[in-house]
């Protein structure tokens, strides 16, 4: 029951007990300040317990810590797969069941921690969220380096739409494995722009001194283990657009309909005049 897994799209279950995944607590204000630390293997955010997953789980997860996974200038680096294809990064939100008294404690048992995952790609402009981090790089460079980074809005660092996800049992990615993770890994893509992207992949330094890339574990065997998803397979979430973007997909696709009405109106009058 290893993590991460390719997820094969034509073989993932829909199940429609699945609910949209709700948070509480993640809108931060900024004087809340949250210990952003280079652990020698990934940029670690810890996060306060007042964050917690309500909704979307039998139970109520209480969040520890995101980190990100990426690649490097050579080849994309998120953890799980998507009909194989690997994405350019990967961010992990770290949360453990509430019925437990400590992360150390849950960390160990079945049913102990919910992670909620994220893929990232390129796209054309800056992602003001993300860039909340990235700001504070160049001051953790070496291995346990750490600094102080204002409080956000957490949630933007996650689609928007909450509903679509896939969800399967697995394990924690680094050392000890322990297989006690219920993942949630989101549709939707979230898009940060090539500048970001080359910041992420060549500010740190691993605990070796060199350059921190390609920080990714390779997809594990699913051992006969199911993959539901909370929307049908057939069905493809669109990745994440800017605003803008979608209000031109809703006038071209307006334009497009009025254009057709026009054209349909003129035959019409032209069969007319012919009769």
């Amino acid at each position: 029951m290893q993590s991460p897994i390719n997820i094969n799209m034509a073989n993932t279950i829909f199940s429609p007990h699945l609910r949209a995944i709700q948070l509480s607590g993640y809108s931060l204000p900024a004087n809340e300040m949250l210990k952003l630390k280079n652990n020698g293997h990934t940029v670690v955010l810890e996060l306060p317990q007042s964050m917690a997953i309500t909704g979307g789980y039998a139970q109520q997860y209480r969040a520890v810590q995101l980190h990100l996974h990426w690649g490097a200038t050579t080849g994309p680096g998120s953890e799980h797969t998507i009909n194989g294809h690997r994405f350019s990064a990967e961010i992990h939100v770290v949360h453990y069941n509430t019925k437990y008294d400590s992360f150390k404690e849950a960390m160990v048992q079945p049913d102990g921690l919910a992670v909620l995952g994220a893929f990232l790609e390129m796209g054309p402009r800056d992602n003001p969220y993300y860039q909340e981090l990235l700001d504070h790089m160049q001051q953790i460079q070496r291995e346990g380096e750490e600094v102080l980074v204002p409080g956000f809005n957490i949630a933007s660092l996650l689609p928007v739409n909450l509903k679509y996800y896939y969800r399967y049992n697995g394990s924690l990615t680094t050392p000890p494995c322990y297989q006690s993770v219920r993942w949630t890994v989101f549709n939707q893509t979230m898009m940060i722009s090539r500048d970001q992207m080359l910041m992420l992949i060549t500010s740190l330094r691993n605990d070796d001194g060199k350059p921190l890339q390609s920080n990714y574990r390779q997809t594990q065997s699913l051992h006969g283990r199911t993959v539901l998803a909370s929307f049908q397979p057939t069905f493809f979430a669109p990745k994440q657009l800017p605003a803008g973007d979608i209000l031109a997909v809703l006038f071209g696709v307006l334009f497009a309909i009025t254009a057709l009405a026009f054209l349909l109106y003129i035959h019409k009058q032209r069969n007319q005049n012919a009769r």
